[in-house]
């Protein structure tokens, strides 16, 4: 399944522009025949938005959805993006996944909050795995920080994930996340891992973009630069059956050794 992936940080505190970007950026995926598009981290209002986020905060089925599924629909590709997500009196930091028809196929809240600004800003979430069969994948949502825990990635392995899709909005000078880190996860959970970041200075942050399409051989099969950029790789079935029968990390787990991690 082509699957790409939009760096790009969009203009702050405007759902609008945003949404315009995403619609752009489906229509150069799709002419490529990526099947699947992933934007960044709180991608539809931007990241350092302040106390803007509980504002432009929207139910998981509000107007930008319905916006994002009518991009999905016109270009016959599935979306995966980032928002801040009300319910209730919470906000979440959180990312859906559209279908090429425009369903909504999964939602995610963030498990894990990153530094001051995300714990004073939103509730965490509290259901790690959350999947979706797409293209002949079964396919899992996760953000960011989340996927720096271990145990996060091997519980998506475990649960079956063959393509895990990680919005995310990496900071200078954590470049090593996306340069080893997710290379890393995706071969030792024999998985790909399309991890989609934001770019350039925004308030306090510096994203580092980076974005990465990893794949279970522990390569990246596609890779940005630092700037603005889309870029497309293909997330291939048959390498991952290929991959996980010469490398059987999860067959040869003993579980029975690891019961101090939890």
């Amino acid at each position: 399944m082509r699957t790409a992936l939009l760096q790009s940080s969009g203009q702050p505190g405007d759902v609008a522009a945003n949404l315009k970007v995403l619609d752009q950026a489906a229509a150069r995926a799709a002419a490529t025949g990526a099947a699947l598009l992933v934007a960044p981290e709180m991608f539809l209002t931007g990241y350092a938005i302040g106390e803007d986020v509980a504002r432009l905060a929207e139910p998981a089925d509000g107007d930008s959805a319905d916006a994002v599924a009518d991009i999905a629909e016109r270009h016959g590709l599935a979306v995966a993006y980032g928002y801040p997500e009300r319910d209730g009196e919470a906000v979440y930091n959180s990312a859906q996944l559209i279908g090429p028809d425009g369903t909504r196929l999964l939602s995610y809240r963030k498990t894990h909050l990153y530094g001051g600004f995300e714990t004073a800003s939103f509730t965490p979430g509290d259901q790690p795995v959350v999947q979706a069969e797409l293209g002949g994948l079964r396919v899992g949502l996760m953000i960011c920080y989340d996927v720096e825990f271990p145990e996060n990635v091997r519980a998506h392995a475990l649960a079956g994930t063959e393509l895990l899709l990680v919005p995310t909005a990496l900071m200078h000078p954590a470049e090593v996340v996306a340069e080893s880190v997710v290379p890393v996860r995706a071969f030792e959970n024999q998985m790909y891992i399309a991890y989609a970041n934001r770019t350039g200075q925004e308030g306090e942050f510096e994203f580092v973009g980076l974005s990465a399409l990893a794949g279970p051989d522990g390569t990246a099969r596609a890779r940005a630069g630092r700037a603005e950029e889309l870029v497309t790789g293909d997330a291939d079935p048959e390498l991952l059956r290929a991959s996980r029968e010469a490398n059987p990390y999860l067959r040869d787990r003993r579980p029975g050794l690891y019961s101090s991690l939890i």
